[in-house]
């Protein structure tokens, strides 16, 4: 009976490149009593290792948080997992703003004491009474009321490059010390203030809220699903974003783009920047922010200390770390004397720059576009797209452009197309069309048509 993984991560990387098989990066927890939490976790991994599905995931007494990579072929057996647990049924998975095939590379599930480490020794404290959960239109709407005190409940690090506007941003590495220190901050407005806060998916906040609540706020409020659910109904539902900037993710993409907004700058040279990368010392393995001119002067380094490093023998940079942990164990998360330009707790409200290349923006001004329909699957070893024809007609002939966060602006000529198995000269609006591209689509991709 297997309850660990046996594949490196490069070893798994390869077998999803041979697979071909489209990924989804979601995430869910849920508060609940789990009387016996190392049986639940590993009955959870006998499950899902049969669905090859990949992540990290924590589970307590308290409950259970997730982030994790699922083949979309197996969604519904996945789901199925999750409803033989009365607490998991009907469960929301929020689905990555931008799916990775490679966002996880293991199935890694520990037991903790808690799903989310809080610091609190209290046993009044109930978890489950909360605040009111918002939707993104409710949530966009009170924080244009006067009354309200927006509070963001991630860490440094992820607020550094995206946030929403007019938030309060503690420059925390833990959820755990940000909790006395908003409450401290805001002991005179229990009664006549909003408070409202946001976190990445919602579980720090259904934490945060119910912890508020507690200690004697009246008017508590969370963004239900976090920045991930935000970011999708605001493009369903065609609203303002007032996050601006990046979303943070603790996966292999560590980000995922909401607005092209740059908030932040490279901790090295202070360019508009806010791609993460971690040192590439493994005795070091900071985790900073660094531009691509950066990147390449400095290797992947943090500093000049890290350079000299990675260019020593392997056995004397191992010498160097034995003893040492990465990562949060010891290293701090983007704070170092050696960075010049980091300045946590000190975040604009206004872009420094935007995510578009001058390129890109005055493509935009030229190309007049109709939206076709969004990408549905990309069959690697073939190198062909699927997508559903939504909005127009799709003809051989036409002037096409593919469109995504990680993709970009890919234009192309449609030479052949395949519907339901033939090949034909017209894609109409439900069908599914396939076709061979050089280059890799993400499900996040739309597909449109050039129109002079």
């Amino acid at each position: 009976m297997q309850l660990y993984n046996t594949l490196s991560a490069e070893e798994r990387a390869i077998m999803i490149d041979d697979a071909g098989k489209q990924r989804l990066t979601l995430s869910f927890y849920a508060y609940a009593k789990i009387q016996d939490p190392k049986k639940f976790r590993d009955d959870l991994f006998l499950a899902w290792n049969k669905l090859d599905a990949l992540g990290r995931i924590y589970v307590a007494n308290e409950g259970i948080n997730a982030q994790m990579s699922i083949p979309e072929e197996n969604l519904e057996a996945f789901r199925a997992t999750l409803e033989v647990y009365d607490f998991m049924k009907g469960i929301r998975l929020n689905e990555a703003v931008e799916h990775d095939d490679h966002s996880f590379l293991k199935l890694t599930i520990k037991v903790r004491d808690k799903i989310v480490a809080d610091g609190l020794n209290d046993e009044t404290f109930d978890v489950t009474d909360i605040g009111v959960h918002l939707k993104a239109k409710e949530f966009n709407d009170i924080l244009d009321d006067p009354n309200t005190i927006v509070v963001d409940f991630r860490n440094h690090y992820e607020s550094e490059v995206g946030h929403f506007k007019g938030a309060i941003t503690p420059d925390v590495e833990t959820f755990r010390e940000s909790l006395p220190i908003i409450n401290e901050q805001l002991q005179n407005h229990k009664e006549d203030k909003n408070l409202v806060m946001y976190c990445t998916g919602g579980i720090r906040c259904e934490k945060a809220s119910a912890y508020f609540k507690h200690q004697g706020f009246k008017n508590v409020y969370q963004l239900e699903g976090g920045i991930i659910n935000y970011a999708k109904q605001i493009e369903a539902e065609g609203l303002e974003s007032k996050f601006i900037g990046k979303n943070f993710v603790f996966d292999n993409r560590l980000g995922e783009r909401i607005t092209d907004d740059i908030i932040s700058q490279c901790h090295q040279c202070g360019k508009p920047c806010d791609n993460h990368t971690n040192c590439e010392n493994d005795g070091c393995h900071l985790l900073f922010i660094q531009c691509d001119e950066c990147k390449t002067a400095m290797e992947n380094c943090c500093s000049t200390e890290c350079l000299e490093i990675i260019h020593m023998p392997l056995v004397d940079q191992v010498r160097l770390r034995t003893g040492k942990q990465v990562g949060n164990k010891v290293f701090r998360k983007g704070k170092s004397e050696n960075l010049k330009f980091k300045h946590s707790g000190e975040l604009p409200n206004t872009a420094l720059a935007s995510s578009e290349k001058p390129a890109d923006i005055r493509q935009k001004i030229k190309i007049k576009k109709v939206l076709l329909g969004k990408a549905e699957h990309y069959y690697v070893k073939a190198q062909v797209a699927q997508f559903t024809i939504e909005n127009q007609e799709l003809n051989i002939g036409d002037k096409i452009l593919i469109s995504g966060p990680t993709t970009g602006n890919q234009e192309l000529v449609l030479e052949k197309m395949i519907v339901d198995g033939a090949e034909t000269t017209t894609a109409k609006i439900g069908d599914k069309v396939t076709f061979e591209i050089p280059f890799r689509i993400r499900l996040s991709d739309k597909l449109y048509k050039i129109v002079n």
